[in-house]
């Protein structure tokens, strides 16, 4: 028997049991940050950077978070998801109020919960859902500024939620990726996508496995092409099929993206987060 490796595995052991790893989920409006992703310069403000700020003044030692899916600058979250790992013993209430009570009001950590050592908030997840949502009225919204994305001309839902539907399965996104997007391949899988109106408002609502640099956006950029009658119902298809981002249209505002869920296997029990944004 070698008693080394056995004592190498037990001091592993005593360690992980020493170190709790914490899933928090988490809102935020985008508006005034530099997206999710800590930068080498502390003077461009990040969602990560005041979390991080936040959560080790709590622990008081160095917290580094793993989130779900890194939004861009300008994009929002109600239901992002992050992990951290923390020797420490705090009550899972102490990490939501006292992160809360240190944060700008901008940014809120809306429940903590213990999961097991194997959990990873990215690498675990089976989905993401977001929402894109549009202002579809002549003039632009004054209370609503900075959190849903203006299109003056009318937009027919129905021709959007129709041409949308050619996105669902797995497919090759290269005429919606963004070009400093460095996954090794584009392929992701569509589960689900919706177009809808509430009044003035328009949502293009998608589901899938994982997205690509800027994908939600792009893929919104041409759905309002459709719905502006600019492009025929079968654009959306004719680009997929051509794999050329140059051929589709600009990239969408980051305003009215939102990261709404994050899915996870149902044995790993995460929390659920909020379903809805704006309501009638």
């Amino acid at each position: 028997m070698n008693t080394e490796h056995c004592q190498s595995s037990q001091v592993l052991a005593d360690d992980q049991k020493s170190v709790q790893r914490i899933a928090i989920s988490v809102e935020y409006n985008g508006s005034q940050f530099h997206g999710w992703q800590l930068q080498t310069n502390p003077a461009v403000p990040t969602i990560q950077q005041y979390l991080e700020q936040a959560l080790s003044s709590v622990a008081d030692q160095p917290i580094r978070l793993v989130c779900a899916g890194r939004t861009d600058a300008g994009v929002h979250a109600v239901g992002q998801l992050a992990h951290f790992d923390a020797s420490v013993r705090r009550q899972l209430k102490a990490w939501v109020k006292g992160a809360n009570r240190l944060l700008p009001s901008s940014i809120r950590v809306l429940w903590a919960q213990h999961v097991d050592h194997d959990f990873h908030a990215r690498f675990s997840a089976r989905s993401r859902r977001y929402q894109y949502w549009i202002h579809n009225s002549p003039e632009r919204s004054g209370i609503f500024s900075g959190l849903i994305t203006h299109y003056s001309q009318p937009l027919d839902h129905q021709l959007m939620h129709q041409a949308a539907q050619s996105l669902l399965g797995e497919q090759d996104f290269t005429s919606f990726r963004a070009i400093a997007c460095e996954s090794p391949t584009a392929m992701r899988n569509v589960h689900a996508v919706s177009v809808f109106r509430q009044r003035e408002r328009v949502c293009i609502d998608i589901q899938a496995n994982a997205f690509l640099l800027h994908m939600v956006r792009n893929i919104s950029g041409s759905l309002m092409e459709i719905g502006a009658k600019r492009q025929p119902v079968n654009w959306l298809q004719t680009l997929l099929a051509a794999k050329d981002r140059s051929l589709a249209a600009a990239t969408a505002r980051p305003d009215g993206l939102y990261l709404m869920t994050v899915g996870y296997p149902p044995e790993l029990m995460i929390s659920p987060s909020p379903p809805t944004i704006f309501s009638e």
